[in-house]
């Protein structure tokens, strides 16, 4: 397998960011849920979150690194056997993620920040708090964030549903790009 895209098929670096970033985010998304049920003496209930943000902040690197590959290294053309209609909705579908995880990750970040400290990255370093201006800040960051997570996870939803009806009724190849396989149309 090629490190980067061709005409027809994803490169490594692109399999590789779609699959780690997928797996994190629903991940996030998980313990998320998980976390809102810890109770004050649970010996997760600080340890949880403070996971959760770096793994967060891990997600919007990738997300940044994803953007500038992207500009480097161009995506295969898409299958030609999918109509206009699939081919639109395909790129909608693609830059709703993006944008919805980076307004998961900012309304994240704004949540954390709103005491006026950084988050920290695993512990290897601080972010600086960038806007910390308005009132209950946290509170509306907090509903924010947990409503933008479950519309981006019905979102990640209809995708994997969409992928798996290429798969296996239109038999195509969009699924098996992505894993990195072949397989003739």
């Amino acid at each position: 397998m090629l490190i980067k895209n061709t005409k027809n098929s994803y490169g490594l670096v692109a399999i590789a960011m779609h699959w780690i970033i997928a797996l994190l985010i629903i991940g996030l998304f998980i313990m998320g849920i998980w976390m809102r049920e810890l109770g004050y003496y649970d010996p997760w209930y600080h340890r949880a979150p403070e996971l959760h943000k770096s793994f967060g902040l891990l997600v919007f690197f990738l997300l940044i690194f994803r953007y500038l590959w992207r500009q480097y290294d161009p995506l295969p053309e898409p299958s030609s056997n999918l109509a206009r209609w699939e081919k639109v909705t395909s790129r909608i579908a693609h830059a709703s993620l993006y944008l919805l995880a980076l307004l998961v990750i900012g309304s994240g970040y704004l949540m954390a920040t709103a005491d006026n400290v950084g988050v920290t990255f695993f512990g290897w370093f601080n972010t600086p708090v960038i806007v910390n201006s308005f009132n209950h800040q946290e509170d509306i960051a907090g509903e924010i964030h947990k409503i933008i997570a479950w519309i981006m996870m019905a979102l990640v939803l209809l995708h994997s549903l969409a992928a798996l009806k290429h798969h296996f009724l239109d038999k195509d190849v969009t699924l098996s790009r992505m894993l990195g396989i072949s397989r003739r149309p």
